[in-house]
């Protein structure tokens, strides 16, 4: 049994969440108020490596390193507890989705790098055979997992829990994720969606018992009505199902099992000198940032590359975020994020439309991790995003859309000679090029 519950800490203004006490969804101070403050829960306190033998889970074999096991310990569950909550939670899982949770394929791609101008070392982490075709699952499934330990464990607060519905603010790679993970739990689901969505994508969400909200973007609009609506939800006491940092601290954590699994086999080769990540809402960018960060601390990576983050022209506000912090603090900018994050100022568009987020709502976290280790922020042009795609497609056996090869276009952009790189293919192209 764990000696004390798990904590979360506001990267912004510092509060301290008790998740024993009170859901680490968005920081207790954030609010209507607008105090500047960029309000994200990350997890606080101490971390234990992992002992996992060759178990392919990864809600398993670095469970240790999740806060929602790590309460479920502290409420007195067994450690079989939480192997059966996962257990049990991917049985129905694989009868919604067709897959479940394992660790993904990362290989050198060398006939890719010959492709490639610079023709770096180059390796490729495939996520679109993962549940719902990408990485967001991992985000969703590791809120899932806390909701169930509440459950399993008949702590108070789960009580009135299945009163509330989920909410998520999405209709591509995030919503089929969200909607599988909903469904497996057998726990109602709302996604705000906009008004161009995909129809196949549309089609699938009802499929799965998804209530949909269709939200309009009206002329001179700031801002995503999608979020605006979600947030609404939020307030009025859905469950945020999100798989952004500010309105679930949790979301994050999930996906650190992905930066985990590269780093361990990273740590049987050679560490590339950068990772290339495609950066829409942030929340990937963050979760390997972080996620790398811990994996260095405990051993399991020698070294960290460095992060590059990925932006369409379409719409880049990290892309202007880092220019303006030039000679700026971070821990000025996190108190200030007027002056460095807000929406986009024409309507997004690209083919890579999964990462067309207005804001870059994760943007600290990834920022952060871009200057601790010497990386860059870099804009890929729409050309480069289509041919990108194409390359993937023609020089490797993974399908991925032109959000999934997003990275790769900036690692072309760079242009890095000589470097050694890796990057994430992440969203099959099954409902769109």
């Amino acid at each position: 049994m764990s000696k004390s519950a798990p904590h979360f800490t506001c990267h912004g203004c510092g509060a301290s969440v008790d998740i024993a006490r009170a859901f680490p969804f968005s920081c207790p101070n954030a609010g209507p108020a607008n105090d500047d403050i960029d309000h994200v829960l990350v997890p606080a306190g101490s971390i234990d490596g992992i002992d996992a033998g060759n178990e392919p889970d990864p809600f398993i074999r670095y469970r240790t390193l999740l806060s929602s096991y790590r309460l479920g310990r502290w409420l007195g569950l067994p450690d079989d507890a939480w192997t059966d909550v996962v257990g049990s939670l991917e049985e129905r899982l694989l009868a919604a989705d067709g897959r479940v949770f394992r660790r993904t394929p990362m290989s050198r791609q060398p006939d890719l790098a010959a492709a490639l101008a610079s023709k770096p070392q180059l390796w490729v982490k495939d996520e679109t055979g993962n549940v719902a075709g990408s990485h967001k699952g991992r985000h969703l499934f590791g809120v899932m997992l806390y909701l169930r330990v509440l459950e399993v464990a008949a702590h108070p607060s789960a009580e009135m829990l299945r009163k509330r519905r989920l909410a998520i603010a999405s209709c591509g790679n995030a919503a089929l994720a969200a909607a599988a993970v909903a469904c497996a739990a057998e726990w109602p689901l709302d996604a705000f969606i906009p008004a161009d969505a995909n129809p196949s994508i549309a089609r699938k969400l009802k499929q799965l018992g998804v209530t949909l909200h269709v939200c309009e973007r009206l002329p001179g609009e700031m801002g995503d009505p999608c979020m605006r609506a979600f947030r609404r939800a939020a307030h009025d006491g859905a469950i945020p199902f999100s798989v952004q940092g500010p309105d679930n601290g949790l979301a994050i954590e999930g996906a650190h099992t992905l930066a985990l699994e590269m780093s361990e086999g990273f740590a049987a080769a050679n560490v590339p000198d950068a990772i290339y990540i495609q950066v829409g809402g942030g929340a990937l960018a963050s979760a390997i940032a972080q996620g790398f960060a811990i994996a260095k601390r405990i051993g399991l990576l020698p070294k960290m590359p460095k992060l590059m983050l990925v932006q369409t022209a379409g719409c880049a506000p990290v892309a202007r975020a880092w220019k303006r912090l030039a000679g700026t603090s971070l821990g000025d900018a996190v108190r200030h994020r007027s002056r460095f994050m807000w929406p986009w100022g024409q309507t997004p568009s690209s083919a890579a439309s999964g990462i067309l987020d207005d804001e870059t709502y994760d943007w600290w976290e990834a920022v952060k991790g871009v200057r601790e280790t010497g990386g860059e922020v870099i804009v890929a042009d729409e050309a480069t995003i289509v041919r990108a795609r194409n390359l993937g497609k023609t020089h490797t056996t993974i399908r991925a859309s032109a959000t999934g090869t997003a990275g790769l276009a900036g690692l072309m952009t760079a242009g890095a000679a000589g470097e050694s790189a890796a990057v994430i293919f992440s969203g099959s192209d099954q409902y769109g090029p």
